[in-house]
């Protein structure tokens, strides 16, 4: 049953459709307190099968554990009716993969940020006993130079007969370790081998095992070498250990934290798992226990936009300010004082907002900026005349008036 690109499912409202995988169709919704969550609508030839279904539905429990700045949280999950779904927190920004078509590899620190947050992530994932299986450019997403994992554990919980069968693809040739390909055991370590090829990817722009017919990528990632040309040398020799064709050889997810600086999660405790047997109903309903944790991740992004903007008035403000007073210093020196004055009174106020909000940072910036604007006013009267103050006042005017009109 096709889902529509806006209405209600459960107590979500659907707003928009942000694309579809091989599993399920991700619509970005809003919660019952009006946070904005995507909530993933499994396919039908996904929901129909029971056994796929109810592993999903335990799988979800364990998938819920997982916590974790650089990962998009499951929050809710309903395996019951004809539109079974997940729901997770909404990361608003670029895939790796249209990150890097745009505008070419990653380097320099963003490189060094990308490597340690997908590693960050990776550990919180298999800390939690969860194995990704799906790690590739397109489940990573960059929001404000950070990366977020998304579709953690889904891959590894529908990997049965009847869904590989209907169509779905368990898997990105060329992100999937041989040991996948190959049919045999998977682990963590496959989730290893997948970060290995993701970064050779970001850094270089170039896929590790080549492109073509699928059965052609495969096998170089069975038989083959991996390009690595163009890494940056400090990061090339780990690649090289993460794309080793022997699992044990590959370094884990905590190792990985370790040598690049970041910060490994704590172990959790996952619930025991149960086997799947072909006789076992579908999981009826799962629902987060007691309190959720607040989403934010939009209203963070809104918030930090809003002090960016406070921060340019203040500082535009206080450069206006000076540059009047300093202007009309040589004319009428009572201007000058009322200039500054007001422009005291708007920054005091504005400080008196910190305090009450104990934003220490806020206040500190308020006191710099203020007496930024004192030091530009006494800097420019000494050293300008008053005529040359009001030409450039009249054109930063005309700038201003100019980019208002423009904007």
């Amino acid at each position: 049953m096709s889902v529509p690109a806006a209405g209600q499912l459960g107590p979500y409202r659907l707003l928009s459709r942000l694309g579809a995988g091989g599993f399920g169709e991700v619509h970005l919704a809003l919660d019952p307190e009006g946070h904005t969550v995507a909530v993933k609508v499994l396919h039908p030839h996904v929901a129909s099968d029971e056994v796929a279904l109810a592993r999903l539905g335990r799988e979800v429990e364990t998938m819920r554990l997982v916590r974790g700045p650089h990962i998009a949280e499951v929050l809710d999950a309903s395996m019951s009716g004809p539109r079974p779904y997940l729901v997770t927190r909404y990361v608003q920004g670029r895939a790796l993969g249209a990150v890097v078509a745009a505008g070419g590899p990653v380097r320099g620190d963003d490189l060094q940020r990308l490597a340690a947050g997908l590693a960050e992530a990776l550990a919180a994932v298999h800390a939690a006993g969860v194995v990704h299986r799906d790690l590739k450019p397109a489940n990573v997403i960059i929001a404000d130079g950070e990366p977020h994992v998304i579709d953690f554990g889904i891959a590894y919980a529908l990997d049965s007969a009847s869904v590989t069968a209907s169509g779905a693809v368990l898997g990105t040739p060329g992100y999937l370790a041989p040991e996948v390909l190959e049919g045999r055991a998977t682990g963590p370590a496959a989730d290893v081998f997948a970060f290995g090829a993701t970064m050779a990817y970001a850094a270089s722009g170039r896929q590790p095992y080549g492109t073509g017919p699928a059965p052609a990528v495969a096998y170089r990632v069975v038989h083959g070498e991996p390009d690595l040309a163009d890494v940056p040398s400090w990061l090339a020799p780990l690649l090289e250990e993460c794309l080793r064709a022997d699992p044990a050889a590959r370094p884990t997810a905590r190792d990985l934290c370790a040598r690049l600086g970041a910060a490994p999660p704590p172990v959790v405790v996952p619930p025991p798992r149960r086997s799947v047997r072909g006789d076992e109903p579908p999981t009826e309903e799962w629902r987060p226990a007691a309190r959720r944790e607040p989403l934010g991740t939009v209203d963070a992004a809104h918030a930090r936009h809003r002090e960016k903007v406070r921060k340019r008035w203040v500082v535009g403000s206080g450069v206006v300010s000076g540059l009047v007073a300093a202007a009309a210093h040589g004319y009428v020196s009572e201007l000058s004082v009322l200039v500054l004055a007001a422009y005291g009174v708007g920054v005091l106020v504005d400080t008196g907002f910190g305090v009450v909000a104990r934003s220490r940072p806020r206040v500190v910036f308020d006191l710099v900026a203020g007496a930024g604007t004192v030091g530009l006013y006494a800097l420019l009267t000494a050293l300008f005349s008053p005529f040359t103050l009001v030409l450039a006042l009249g054109t930063v005017m005309v700038v201003l008036v100019t980019i208002a009109f423009a904007s």
